[in-house]
Parts: C-alpha cells; structure tokens; sequence
C-alpha cells in the first residue's frame, strides 16, 4: 500500500491500476487492472471498479456499486449505495458479445447519482446533473437536469451547488449562491450566464 492513499486490508487492488493521493479505499472492495482512479476519492465497502475504468478526481462511491468496463465518471461525481451501471444493452448469456459489445456511458463533472438508481449504458449524464433515488436512467441527461422516475424525465433545474431554481421567462438566478442560468428557448437545456 503506497503512503499516498489508503485502502483496508481486505480491499483487493489489481496490478497496473493507479490511485491519486488522499483517497480512501474500504472494506470488500475490488479494483481490475488497468483501474485509473484520482485524488481524494472515497470508494465506499464492497465497491467493484471494473478494467480500464477511469473515475476522476473528488469522486464519491456509496456502498454496493459496481463501476463496469466501459463507464467513465468524471470530477466530483457522487454514485448513491447500491446505484447500477450496465454496459450491454441487450445481455443474452447463451450469446456473448464480450468487449466488443460493451456501450460507453460518461458521467460528467459534478453528476449526482441517487441510492438504487440504474444508468443503463449508452449515454451521457450531464455535468452538474441530478439523477434521483430509484431512478432508471434510459437516455441522455441535459447539464443541471433534475430527472427522477422510471423511466427518468426531466423535472427541472439545480444549480451545480444543489439548489433547485426558478425561472423567470428565461433566466433564473440561484438563491442560494447567486449563480446565473439561461434557458434555451426549446427549454431542454441551460447554461450558466455569463456577462459579456
């Protein structure tokens, strides 16, 4: 165990993965080879992070996750306990398709992934996105989306601090930190405002 993160003694870390400093392994997890996993991480007990994954810096595993080949989590992503990824969108077990049949699913800056949720593979979830408790996601979601359900639709905004906001015609400033957002006119999306 390097002196730059820490990982119990009965997680199980795999040769050529690589672990930024300060993060926290625990108990019963699992890490594949070829892991590359970044600063100030918290992989929480009975955590399996599949090969080749890549998982950025901040990033917060609950307990129960597993993180399969193909799934990429970007900076300051949050997984709930027991959320589900996939990476085969029609699994037979009499026809395998192995690596070649596996779908990318990219989970942006910022993302919030809520306890029992499930990602099925193949999209996008958006920076600063909320995904919440037992949710299915089954397509793309926007940057800031708050989506819930099952399937997962669109139920509004958050701020990237977490405050649901409010729109006026098409601008919306959040009360808790003042941050700016525009609507777009189709009202699928937003962006932070910024003064020109």
């Amino acid at each position: 165990m390097s002196e730059d993160y820490y990982a119990h003694e009965s997680a199980y870390i795999d040769s050529e993965v690589t672990i930024g400093r300060g993060t926290k392994i625990w108990h019963f997890s699992h890490l594949m080879s070829g892991v590359s996993l970044g600063e100030g991480c918290v992989i929480g007990q009975n955590v399996f992070i599949g090969r080749e994954v890549t998982i950025g810096n901040n990033v917060r595993i609950q307990n129960n996750v597993s993180i399969y080949e193909g799934v990429t989590l970007e900076d300051d992503v949050f997984c709930g306990p027991s959320m589900v990824f996939t990476n085969v969108d029609r699994p037979r077990s009499a026809h395998l398709r192995g690596r070649a049949g596996f779908l990318s699913t990219l989970v942006k800056r910022g993302c919030s992934i809520g306890a029992n949720a499930t990602v099925v593979c193949g999209h996008t979830l958006g920076a600063h996105s909320f995904i919440g408790a037992g949710s299915v996601v089954t397509a793309d979601v926007p940057d800031y989306a708050l989506v819930y359900g099952v399937p997962a639709r669109l139920h509004g905004w958050l701020c990237q601090c977490g405050t649901k906001l409010s729109f006026s015609v098409e601008r919306a400033v959040c009360a808790h930190c003042g941050r700016q957002f525009i609507r777009e006119e189709d009202r699928q999306a937003i962006h932070p405002f910024a003064e020109r």
